[in-house]
């Protein structure tokens, strides 16, 4: 991915559902080590494992810090059914992980927390714009094209769904 600014406006070249998980964790208590540092290495693993495999349906993410006892990512997927599919492929680290956790939370005590959020959004209802950026966000898990073709205002892109 390159980190070169694209001159111009434009706009995410995305069509049909935009499919976009978020998924964190919370530390609640730092001493607690064994209960967080697992979770943060997981993280990391599960989205390398899913870059190594564009079939499994990651578009694109982004790791992101929310200040410093919160750990995030952003993630852009191709479907709705390839992100259920990954979740409950025993044969992929995501059930394993899942199953690990859930035995460490039982006597954790709260000293982690994790959550995520799952928003299918359906083609005309979202938009973007990117301007003297890189490719980010759901530009960069379904490229970039020239905001004219959409739309010049957000009302506009927001209007019609994305051309085929």
């Amino acid at each position: 991915m390159s980190t070169s600014p694209i001159t111009g406006r434009v706009t995410a070249a995305a069509e049909g559902d935009a499919v976009v998980f978020l998924i964190g964790m919370r530390i609640n208590r730092w001493r607690s080590v064994r209960h967080w540092v697992p979770l943060l290495g997981m993280m990391r693993r599960m989205v390398t494992e899913l870059d190594r495999d564009p079939d499994a349906g990651l578009l694109g993410y982004r790791l992101l810090t929310a200040g410093p006892r919160e750990y995030m990512a952003v993630q852009y997927w191709e479907s709705r059914e390839k992100l259920l599919a990954y979740a409950v492929d025993g044969q992929r680290l995501h059930r394993p992980a899942w199953a690990a956790f859930n035995r460490r939370a039982r006597n954790a005590a709260g000293r982690v927390g994790i959550w995520h959020e799952t928003y299918v959004v359906p083609p005309g209802s979202y938009e973007t714009i990117y301007s003297g950026m890189p490719a980010y966000g759901l530009g960069a898990a379904h490229g970039v094209e020239p905001v004219a073709r959409r739309g010049e205002r957000a009302a506009e892109r927001l209007a019609a769904p994305a051309a085929g």
